[in-house]
């Protein structure tokens, strides 16, 4: 080797080396999230992979000016690396550790490549020491820090609570208070809720979540009977938080779920209790569905579409990808799949299945619609304390043509219900999301039809004022009667409005807090009824 020949390429190895380094510092990409459901595998490996071919980089093309450079130095010199994404990201920064340590190995390269008997010019293993010399501090620094860290990694290692399982928690401390005038010694109330995940991975792409969940957010009243029939609790004024959140304050097993994939198209969720359609289905409200989290919005109903509240227990779920803008979801729960009684089990009793097609055309547009079939057995047809007036919270009991709702009464319920979601970020401090469903139900015992209605429209402001925060304001009709055979003379058909108004304000990373209003007008779907108001200050603390 001459030489010229060999500073040619020693230069080359210069360029790529800083080129190499940068890579380090890439940002991990971004795409449309619009759930924050169970099937959120492993986090993406950031580490560099050793490539043999310029080719097998996507983002380095024959125009680019050190394509040579970096075509030498893979296919001749074999000290390149490249992102598991198959990209080299050429144009990112590096520090001068990072060069060092590029620098150096493609000097190992070269030396192992020529070899102790080579005629090398002396002048030419001069530049090599040289250029090891001068970054020999860096080097020794570098060193020194990857000792550290291994120490550090050996020692979190050794007591680490599981080589499989890491711990996520969240605790919700809530203040709040309904203004109603028809609700006497109305008391400011303190609630509390808090979730402990366990989550665990075993192949790096699988996911078994178990949650154990304790509080005493009990639900707010928000108004009384209808007409002074007795039609069910209304859960118009009912907070996220307080989504199954009263426990007494015992623990309780809230989920358990393992999702794993089949292929590179297909994922597969089964869970054993706990399970919802939300968890594996895109809601498409990305700033807003917390999954009945304290980082979204104030209310159940703002949350996602009640139509995704219809059914829960246990069951299983797919995901089915075409390409990056279409995906299909379907899935299966049962309420009371742990009762081998009769009328009870995997496939009698309180039964749900449900279909959406998603369509995903870019990171800021989103829109599905969806099907639910459901069959509540014993008539515990609801929207699992997701909104709507007592008329959808109730098992409908009928003596004769009259609602009694008496525990004695069983009237199977039989519904239809299909639905439409939309999510469109108009910029990045602007989203706006929408969504509405209509339930076709079937009372069989009485033999009557009736229809249920709900929609909503939520503009999402993130990163308001400061990054991190993140403003909301919502208005809806909570799902509601529209109208049942034969029972117009007993119940008022207005329409019940839900406006919602909140501001979550990022204090660290792991703490905010959200003031916000929700204003209920024609609360039980009667006009009659005093607007409530339900003021609210949450806390939430995520570890």
């Amino acid at each position: 080797m001459s030489k010229f020949t060999f500073v040619s390429h020693l230069s080359l190895l210069t360029i790529t080396a800083m080129l190499t380094g940068a890579a380090a510092e890439a940002a991990p990409q971004t795409a449309f999230n619009g759930n924050k459901g169970l099937f959120n595998g492993a986090v993406e490996s950031q580490q560099l992979a050793q490539v043999t071919s310029v080719s097998q980089l996507s983002d380095v093309q024959p125009t680019d000016w050190a394509f040579q450079a970096l075509q030498s130095l893979v296919e001749r010199y074999g000290c390149i690396a490249g992102y598991p994404d198959g990209t080299f990201r050429g144009n990112n920064f590096m520090t001068r550790y990072e060069f060092a340590a590029g620098l150096n190995a493609c000097l190992d390269q070269i030396i192992s490549i020529v070899g102790p008997t080579s005629d090398l010019d002396p002048s030419d293993l001069a530049t090599i020491r040289r250029l090891q010399e001068e970054f020999a501090s860096e080097l020794a620094t570098l060193r020194g820090r990857v000792d550290r860290l291994e120490a550090r990694t050996s020692q979190l290692e050794a007591n680490q609570f599981s080589t499989t399982t890491k711990l996520e928690g969240e605790a919700i401390f809530a203040l709040g208070n309904v203004f109603d005038s028809t609700l006497d010694n109305n008391e400011t109330a303190f609630q509390q809720r808090v979730r402990l995940d366990f989550v665990s991975s075993f192949t790096g792409e699988d996911r078994l979540l178990t949650r154990l969940q304790v509080g005493n957010s009990v639900p707010f009243a928000t108004t009384g009977n209808n007409q002074g029939l007795n039609f069910g609790p209304s859960a118009e004024g009912v907070l996220a938080s307080q989504v199954f959140g009263d426990s007494g304050n015992s623990v309780n097993l809230e989920s358990l779920a393992y999702s794993f994939p089949l292929g590179n198209s297909v994922d597969v969720i089964v869970g054993a209790t706990g399970l919802r359609f939300a968890d594996f289905t895109p809601t498409l409200n990305p700033y807003f569905d917390d999954k009945d989290g304290g980082n979204g919005a104030l209310s159940a109903f703002a949350q996602h579409n009640p139509i995704y509240r219809l059914g829960g227990g246990a069951g299983i779920g797919l995901n089915l990808r075409f390409g990056d803008e279409f995906q299909i979801t379907t899935g299966y729960l049962a309420s009371e799949a742990n009762s081998s009684s009769p009328g009870d089990g995997l496939f009698n009793g309180d039964i749900a299945a449900l279909a959406q097609l998603t369509y995903t055309p870019s990171p800021q547009f989103g829109l599905a619609v969806t099907y639910n079939y459901g069959y509540f057995g014993e008539g515990n047809f609801g929207f699992n304390n997701g909104g709507g007036s007592g008329f959808n919270n109730t098992n409908f009991g009928f003596t004769g043509t009259t609602f009694t709702n008496s525990v004695g009464a069983v009237n199977p319920i039989t519904s239809h219900s299909i639905g439409a979601q939309l999510s469109w970020s108009l910029s990045p401090g602007f989203n706006v999301n929408a969504w509405g469903s209509y339930s076709d139900i079937y009372l069989r015992t009485n033999e009557l039809d009736g229809e249920i209605w709900n929609w909503a429209l939520g503009l999402a402001f993130p990163d308001l004022v400061l990054p991190g925060n993140l403003g909301g304001l919502i208005i809806g009709a909570q799902p509601y009667l529209g109208g049942l055979e034969d029972t117009n003379s007993f119940f008022e058909n207005d329409v019940p409005l839900h406006l919602e108004g909140f501001y979550k304000v990022q204090l660290s990373e792991n703490i905010s807090i959200t003031p916000g209003l929700v204003w209920l007008l024609n609360p039980n779907q009667d006009r009659d009824n005093d607007s409530v108001f339900i003021g609210t200050l949450r806390g939430t603390f995520s570890f």
